[in-house]
């Protein structure tokens, strides 16, 4: 999914606090992360090569195999450097807003960079053949996104944000389910509110019965007697 999501990866283009001789490397590094970034998303993995990686850096064939011996390697610090990018302030937002304004939220941030976007979805579909180099990090990441979700479903429900009769696993999957579908219409055809269209979306599946609109229930709404 492009979307994503809660509990982000280590952001490997963080280099603020790389000191001494490997500061250089850390930043050529987040460079090579970054090219790779545009060129995967514009050519797919298999249609992208380090040597047009390299020509777009002004770099060597061989400096840029001595950072990333492989292109799988350099696949997945892409694909970490968008989720963790794309994951950010999630997990405070679910455990401050709940899930509903936590994911609107994201989604809402998501719409000003659209390029992370389309290299998760591009690099997601290629990674459906069990033969893709990516297939066994999206399955884990899907999985994780679900659990994720789920959890913090059970939280809300807890805390009175969400009626008890929610299942957190079928609405984990179905919130996956939904963000990748509107995320992927919005990038083809981006002339319409994705972010809104999803809030109403996760009402419908998170608060079934009760109205669409922007305003949050409060928890009292859904007291169970806690």
């Amino acid at each position: 999914m492009g979307a994503a999501y809660p509990g982000p990866m280590t952001d490997i283009t963080t280099t603020s606090a790389t000191r001494g001789p490997y500061a250089g490397t850390a930043r050529r590094k987040a460079e090579i992360v970054e090219a790779a970034g545009r060129t995967f998303a514009q050519t797919g993995y298999h249609g992208g090569s380090f040597r047009q990686i390299a020509r777009e850096l002004d770099l060597s064939f061989t400096s840029l195999k001595h950072h990333f011996p492989t292109k799988e390697q350099l696949l997945i610090a892409v694909l970490e450097d968008a989720d963790a990018r794309e994951g950010g302030t999630l997990a405070h937002d679910y455990e401050q807003l709940g899930v509903i304004a936590g994911v609107t939220g994201l989604a809402r941030r998501n719409m000003r960079k659209p390029e992370a976007l389309r290299l998760l979805a591009v690099l997601a579909a290629e990674a459906s053949s069990p033969a893709h180099p990516a297939h066994e990090w999206f399955t884990e990441r899907y999985w994780r996104l679900r659990q994720d979700f789920a959890a913090s479903i059970q939280a809300d429900i807890d805390a009175s944000r969400l009626p008890a009769d929610v299942d957190p696993a079928d609405a984990a999957r179905c919130i996956v389910a939904v963000w990748d579908g509107l995320q992927l219409q919005w990038l083809i055809d981006p002339d319409f509110d994705m972010a809104t269209d999803l809030e109403r979306a996760l009402r419908r599946i998170l608060t079934p019965g009760l109205p669409t609109g922007p305003a949050l229930q409060e928890p009292s709404e859904f007291s169970h007697g806690h």
